[in-house]
């Protein structure tokens, strides 16, 4: 039962933010979209950050490959290219 309520519970606190924009409709006020289309990169930082934090003993690899990644994602690096600089970050500072 107590599994039953917490599959219920997580259900409706992701259901009940898709479906409030139903009801608003385009009456929302522009700094509240704007605050809204922040959303995404906060919850992917979120999820994202632990990770790097623990991916070795010493949090300097997580980190070192983090700000290589940040760099060359704000110069418009293609994607295959920052995941093999990340790697090699990554490698270079655990050995």
């Amino acid at each position: 039962m107590e599994i039953a309520l917490i599959i219920i519970g997580m259900a409706l606190v992701t259901y009940i933010p898709r479906l409030l924009p139903v009801f608003v409709g385009g009456s929302m006020p522009p700094w509240v979209e704007r605050w809204l289309k922040c959303v995404p990169y906060a919850a992917l930082a979120a999820l994202i950050f632990p990770g790097i934090l623990s991916i070795d003993e010493r949090p300097i690899v997580g980190l070192g490959s983090a700000v290589v990644c940040i760099v060359l994602a704000y110069f418009r690096v293609h994607i295959l290219l920052i995941m093999i600089f990340a790697i090699a970050t990554s490698f270079l500072l655990s050995i």
